[in-house]
Parts: structure tokens; C-alpha cells; sequence
């Protein structure tokens, strides 16, 4: 039993198994397309437990971790750091998803065949069961803004135990957050046994999720099969240029992201580039951020030797609130749409499009699906283009594009992580947080 275990270990997260659970969930998608389809449930389950263990794994991150920053005196030194480093990661990966869709062009010269081939998909719906009626050069819906007050009661969570239910991350952060503010201005011989609890919590899920991800390459397959099997390759087609481009701009996002944690770790390359294996894996495997935190925080301490009470913070708030993914869907997707209307953007566009993507990108924590490709149209609004008739099309590419998303947001979200806790190491010259004896991170796996 045990030497099974070891080959999962080692061979579940190889390039290789990876590469050929993508190439053989193609082939069953397209030779058996009903079987297919009805083994989507082995990939909706392993999903499904790897969105149990997130939650309650985030909250004893985060209260665990800024309890003890608040004990030491570090908190205020670091938040003021961690929102520096937010804005420069947001703006800058906007203005590589401009720079990439003004090089590329992904929405120019388009030929007559894939203009019918976007008219004819805008005119059926995703599962292509019944026809809808939806015009391509359909005027914008444009809809009211969010006011303050909304944002602050729409981040505020009235109901924690429903915040957790609806899986809301930005929610479960702010009461996180709270919630360790409050334990860390505890007294130590009330706070210790909580502490200790959490402490377990947390190393509980980490247990699970390191499990899991041994049956990545089985989740693959039944994924990339029902992906092929209902949407079939004409989106794809279709919409080529658009995915060519977010993809291009994403592996410009991932090498700068491998350049900064090298720069900020120093160690080699080969190092560096490994240990962000098994995060970027599972951000594939799953489309979803908060089930790769685990592995993520995993990986900072015990590979690239990060501090344990900072990566528990950082990661949590990297994860809810640095939106790589999304700005440079936003960004591509609107200089796409522009270009296939033949719309010329003046300078002061660009910057709209630019802070309409920064914002937008914040306003998706917490959404996913359609609700994060519908954002794109009030991007859209700024410059007076229509996006409402083109839903569809980015709807029938989203689990590419959302794949895509996830593994710029992970990567960003590390690169993020490893320099805001060397910019830490820069400005204290000798860290005094005080760290529980009693806590241990497995060192097993």
C-alpha cells in the first residue's frame, strides 16, 4: 500500500501524466461523448471536497497568523505593504494584457468565415438545445454603478454561516480578518487554547488536500472529456485570436511572476520553477483559487523557506483580493471587442480601460461563472462599445479562459507573497513575532 502511495506521490503531479490526462480526456470527449458526460461527476465531487476543505482552511490561516502579527507588533508595518504591492501587481498586469491585445491584435482583420462563424454562435445558446434570438451589434444594457454603501454591505458579512455556505471568500476574509484582530489583542492564556484548535484545523486540511491531489490526473481526464464533449471545438475556433492573446499575456504574467520569486527567495531556478508545480496543477485540475491555498501555503514554507506566520496571512489575502486573472481577462477581452468593431482607442480610453479593468477585477472576488464574464461589459461601458450581444461567445470559451485565470491569479498570488514578506525582512531587522511551541507544519509531505 505504501509503495502505491509513493508512486502517487511522485507521478501525480508529472508533466508528462499531466499532459496526457489533457491529450486522453480529448480523445474520450470526442470518440465517447456521452460517457462523457456522465463522468463529469468524479471531476464535480473532487471539486466539491477540495471547496470543503478551502473555508475552513482560510480561517485558521488568517486568524492564527494575524493574531500572532498583532502579538508581535508587525501588522500595521505589513499592511501598509501588502496594499502597496497590491496596486503595483493589479496595474501592472493591466497594462500587459493592453500591451498584448495592442501587438497582437486578436479582434483585427478578421476574415468573412469567422465573422459568420461569431455571427452564427451568438445566434444558439451554449448547449445548443433551442435557438435564441441575440443580434451581434445589439446596444449595451449598461447597468446602474455599485454605490459605496452597496460594496461595504456587499463585503461586510451579516451572516457568517451564510457566507460560508455561498462559498463568498471576500466575506469569510473580512470576518477572518476581524476575528484574528480581536484574538490577538487577547490574553495569552485565553487566546493560547484557540490558537492551538485552529492550529489543528489547519493541519487537518492541509492533510486532505495534499491527499486529493494525488487523484489529479483521473479529475483531468473526466474534465477535459465533458469540456470537449458539450462544447465541441468551434468556440475555440472562433474565438482563437482572443484565447491565443489572454494566453500569451498570461505566460508573460507567469515568467515575471517566476522572475520575482526568484529575486525575492534567491534561490535557482530550477528550484524556483519546480516548486510551483504542484500549485499551478492544481489550479488546472480544479478552476478554483481558494482549493489551492493548501498547496500553495504548503509549498512557500517548505520548499522556498518563506515564514510560516507571514505566507498564512498573505496567501488568504492574495487569494480574495489580487484578481491578476480577471484584470487581464477584462483588459484582452475589451481591446478584442474594440478591435473587431473597428473602434480606434484615444489615450485617455486606454487608461479607462486600464482602471476599468483594476476595479473590475477587485469587484469579481468572490463571483465566478457568468457572473465574472459579465464584468467585462462595464469595462466595455467606458468606452462606448457593446458587449451584451457577445456573451455568448466568451461564455462557450470560459472554462478555457478560466483555467487561464486561475493560473496567472496562483502564480501572482506566490510571486506576491514571496516579496511582500522579503519586503518584511527589509524593513525589521530582526522579526519578534512570537511563535506558538506547539505549532508544526507536517514536514512529510
Amino acid at each position: 500500500m505504501s509503495s502505491v502511495v509513493e508512486i502517487l506521490k511522485k507521478k501525480s503531479s508529472s508533466s508528462l501524466v499531466v499532459l496526457g490526462s489533457v491529450l486522453l480526456g480529448i480523445a474520450f470527449g470526442m470518440w465517447l461523448p456521452k460517457l462523457a458526460v456522465s463522468s463529469v461527476i468524479i471531476s464535480d465531487i473532487y471539486v466539491d471536497m477540495l471547496k470543503m476543505v478551502s473555508m475552513p482552511f482560510m480561517i485558521s490561516a488568517v486568524i492564527y497568523s494575524l493574531s500572532n502579527l498583532i502579538k508581535g507588533g508587525g501588522a500595521l508595518g505589513i499592511i501598509s505593504r501588502v496594499l502597496k504591492l497590491l496596486f503595483y501587481f493589479m496595474t501592472g498586469c493591466a497594462l500587459i494584457g493592453l500591451l498584448a491585445a495592442f501587438l497582437m491584435g486578436p479582434g483585427r482583420g478578421l476574415s468573412q468565415e469567422t465573422l459568420l462563424m461569431l455571427s452564427n454562435l451568438v445566434g444558439q445558446n451554449i448547449n445548443r438545445e433551442s435557438e435564441i434570438e441575440m443580434p451581434l451589434f445589439a446596444p449595451l444594457l449598461v447597468n446602474n454603478p455599485m454605490s459605496i454603501k452597496q460594496m461595504l454591505l456587499g463585503i461586510i458579512p451579516s451572516n457568517i454561516f451564510q457566507a460560508l455556505t455561498n462559498g463568498d471568500a471576500l466575506q469569510i476574509l473580512i470576518f477572518s480578518l476581524i476575528f484574528g484582530i480581536v484574538v490577538g489583542r487577547m490574553k495569552p492564556a485565553v487566546s493560547i487554547p484557540l490558537t492551538d484548535a485552529l492550529n489543528g484545523v489547519f493541519n487537518a486540511c492541509l492533510k486532505l488536500t495534499i491527499w486529493l491531489n494525488y487523484l489529479v490526473p483521473p479529475v483531468l481526464v473526466t474534465m477535459v472529456a465533458y469540456q470537449v464533449a458539450t462544447s465541441g471545438i468551434a468556440p475555440l475556433r472562433a474565438m482563437l485570436g482572443f484565447l491565443l492573446t489572454l494566453g500569451a499575456s498570461g505566460l508573460a504574467v507567469l515568467a515575471i511572476s517566476f522572475i520575482l520569486l526568484r529575486w525575492s527567495t534567491g534561490l535557482p531556478w530550477r528550484e524556483v520553477v519546480d516548486s510551483q508545480r504542484e500549485s499551478l496543477i492544481m489550479a488546472v485540475a480544479t478552476r478554483s483559487s481558494p482549493a489551492c491555498m493548501p498547496i500553495m501555503i504548503n509549498t512557500l514554507v517548505n520548499r522556498l523557506g518563506l515564514p510560516k506566520e507571514r505566507v498564512e496571512l498573505l496567501v488568504p489575502l492574495g487569494i480574495s483580493l489580487l484578481r491578476l486573472g480577471p484584470v487581464l481577462n477584462y483588459t484582452v477581452a475589451t481591446l478584442f471587442i474594440a478591435q473587431m468593431f473597428g473602434k480606434e482607442l484615444q489615450v485617455m480610453e486606454w487608461i479607462f480601460v486600464a482602471i476599468g479593468g483594476v476595479l473590475m477585477g477587485m469587484a469579481s472576488s468572490g463571483m465566478s461563472g457568468i457572473a465574472t464574464i459579465s464584468l467585462t461589459g462595464t469595462v466595455c461601458s467606458f468606452i462606448g462599445i457593446p458587449f451584451s450581444s457577445l456573451l455568448v461567445l466568451f461564455v462557450a470559451i470560459d472554462p478555457l479562459c478560466n483555467t487561464i485565470r486561475i493560473v496567472v491569479s496562483i502564480a501572482g498570488t506566490n510571486a506576491f507573497t514571496a516579496l511582500a514578506c522579503k519586503e518584511t525582512k527589509r524593513h525589521e531587522a530582526v522579526d519578534a513575532t512570537p511563535v506558538n511551541p506547539n505549532y508544526r507544519v507536517a514536514e512529510e509531505y
